[in-house]
């Protein structure tokens, strides 16, 4: 939280949308001249309830949520200078801001899933509910089957399929820890997958 304001405490500036309006525009106004934390403050806690209903409708999983909330007020903080009252309500500016950094997010989330699921060893693991912790029983059999032949790989590549797999990271922050190119990390992970797939077929 950039303002430790719990996210259930509404503005007592709500009652009229308008004079409401008129108000965030001032605060906003405040923050850009002055860099006013009361101000931010108040912006904060009238809009982070509203941003979080917003990102849990839309993407179904509360860290997620809570990640827009924080990434969008930091931006309002950042660019408060920008916001233009003759061009839209503070609504309008905050809300396209939290639409962006939504877009952002799922982009990232999709390319970590397409480079996770490059391969087609274990495609019901890329098939599973927003909620990580509930795993159904396909996955947990296709875990058990998989585990039986994991010890049997090459350390390199072991380590590199367990950060990915196991630890839930993706290959660029694998590259980073392990210091190696990012094609190092492709190549170990698909030749990992390919010998746990003809070690599958063998004992099948």
């Amino acid at each position: 939280m950039l303002i430790g304001i719990p996210l259930n405490e509404q503005s007592r500036d709500e009652s009229k949308p308008k004079e409401c309006a008129a108000q965030m525009s001032q605060y906003l106004d405040t923050v850009a001249r002055r860099r006013c934390k009361l101000s931010f403050s108040k912006v904060f806690s009238y809009f982070a309830p509203r941003l979080r209903s917003y990102a849990l409708k839309q993407m179904g999983n509360e860290a997620l949520a809570m990640e827009l909330v924080q990434d969008t007020m930091s931006n309002v903080w950042q660019k408060a200078h920008l916001f233009d009252a003759e061009k839209g309500s503070p609504s309008t500016w905050i809300f396209t801001i939290a639409r962006n950094i939504r877009f952002d997010m799922l982009r990232k989330l999709q390319n970590r899933k397409e480079d996770i699921c490059s391969d087609d060893l274990w495609p019901v693991l890329c098939e599973q509910t927003a909620d990580p912790r509930v795993a159904d029983l396909d996955v947990q059999i296709t875990l058990e089957e998989v585990g039986q032949y994991f010890e049997n790989l090459p350390d390199k590549q072991k380590a590199v399929v367990e950060a990915i797999y196991i630890d839930g990271k993706s290959q660029q922050e694998v590259a980073d820890e392990l210091d190696i190119p990012l094609g190092t990390v492709k190549s170990r992970t698909r030749l990992a997958l390919q010998r746990l797939k003809g070690m599958m077929k063998e004992y099948d």
